[in-house]
């Protein structure tokens, strides 16, 4: 036996030598691949809202809970970064994700020119409802959880709120609560940073668009200005600003090609002009009683939709189910800065709430 193995190693070793070396979405796809016989791994298009989006649904027991993930941006998709994170999860849940209307290969699969007068946040919703319900049907499941990121967090909200009774309960993940708010104290953030450095470039810049947000348009340009400083100082990666891991991570997706990673700026620039103004004017602070389990999670350094609007609303919130998680490693990348601790809180805190009736005990906040 000895020798038989020791013939298998040399033959291997032999192939590798003269195959041609897989690049690294190859290996990537080939070690996440689902191979548990009760399994699911599908890559499709799906007729949402009148045009094609593309639904990535991974897990290793079709058995387990649905978990809708919404992506941020706009038009920002996590199906070429959710190889980084989402392998954990998919023990314990069916994850699936999709590329919004615009963004990644959903962009690439319609005209652009065809979808752009849709890119409202009213028809964000409709899209995921009508994928929430779609899901349920496919995967057998009377309901599913619903987890939002960042601008994700707006559809994902508007969602449940319109459509309760498709939804176990509700994670926000850099939660928008009001955007103006958010923007005053990413903007605070970045400005006390910089004069706490003598950062004068970071001064004179964040200066020049003071008072911020002010009563003067919001436009992308003062945007990207608060955001550079508010991001340099840690308020999108935690203790680093330097954040390309991110940026680059997609270029090693086993879903995407060259043109799909290409394809997100160019749907992150579509969208952006189309959503703007309906974008900043988010609030959610009269929303005082919510239908569902809502569970945040909060990064303590996030600068980005920073989270002190967030906590002050789930205080006062009602919902038959309140958490806050926080986070005190991260700052907006919750799943990427912290992966263990996101697994950890989705066991402890959410999957229990996709039984028929959530528990009758926690009722709030704090950890």
């Amino acid at each position: 036996m000895k020798h038989l193995a020791l013939a298998v190693m040399l033959a291997s070793a032999g192939a590798l030598a003269v195959a041609a070396p897989p690049g690294g979405r190859e290996i990537i796809g080939d070690v996440s691949r689902i191979v548990a016989p009760n399994g699911v791994q599908e890559t499709f298009k799906l007729r949402v809202g009148g045009i094609d989006q593309w639904i990535y649904t991974r897990g290793q027991d079709r058995s387990n809970p649905v978990l809708l993930f919404i992506h941020g941006g706009p038009a920002s998709p996590s199906a070429p970064t959710m190889w980084m994170y989402q392998r954990p999860l998919e023990e314990y849940f069916t994850v699936v994700n999709y590329d919004q209307r615009g963004a990644g290969r959903s962009y690439l699969a319609n005209d652009a020119d065809a979808v752009r007068p849709t890119l409202r946040i009213g028809q964000f919703v409709d899209d995921a409802v009508e994928i929430a319900q779609a899901m349920s049907k496919r995967y057998g499941k009377r309901k599913v959880i619903l987890v939002g990121h960042s601008w994700g967090t707006v559809v994902g909200m508007r969602a449940v709120l319109a459509h309760p009774e498709l939804f176990h309960a509700y994670v926000g993940i850099g939660q928008v609560i009001s955007m103006l708010d958010n923007e005053k104290v990413s903007f605070d953030f970045a400005l006390a940073q910089a004069r706490k450095e003598n950062n004068q470039k970071a001064i004179q810049e964040l200066e020049s668009i003071a008072p911020y947000p002010g009563n003067t348009p919001i436009t992308r340009e003062r945007i990207v200005k608060e955001r550079t400083w508010a991001q340099h100082y840690g308020g999108l990666a935690a203790y680093r600003g330097d954040f390309a891991y991110y940026f680059n991570a997609p270029l090693l997706s086993p879903e995407y090609d060259d043109a799909a990673v290409k394809a997100i700026d160019q749907g992150s620039l579509l969208t952006l002009e189309r959503v703007l103004k309906e974008w900043l004017e988010v609030d959610f602070k009269p929303v005082t009683q919510f239908p569902v389990p809502v569970v945040m999670f909060m990064g303590r350094h996030d600068y980005t939709t920073p989270s002190q609007p967030t906590d002050a609303w789930l205080a006062k919130v009602s919902a038959p189910y309140k958490k806050a998680v926080w986070f005190e490693h991260s700052a907006h990348l919750v799943q990427f800065e912290e992966p263990g601790k996101m697994l950890v809180s989705l066991l402890e805190y959410v999957r229990p709430l996709s039984r028929e009736a959530p528990p009758a005990t926690a009722t709030c906040c704090g950890e």
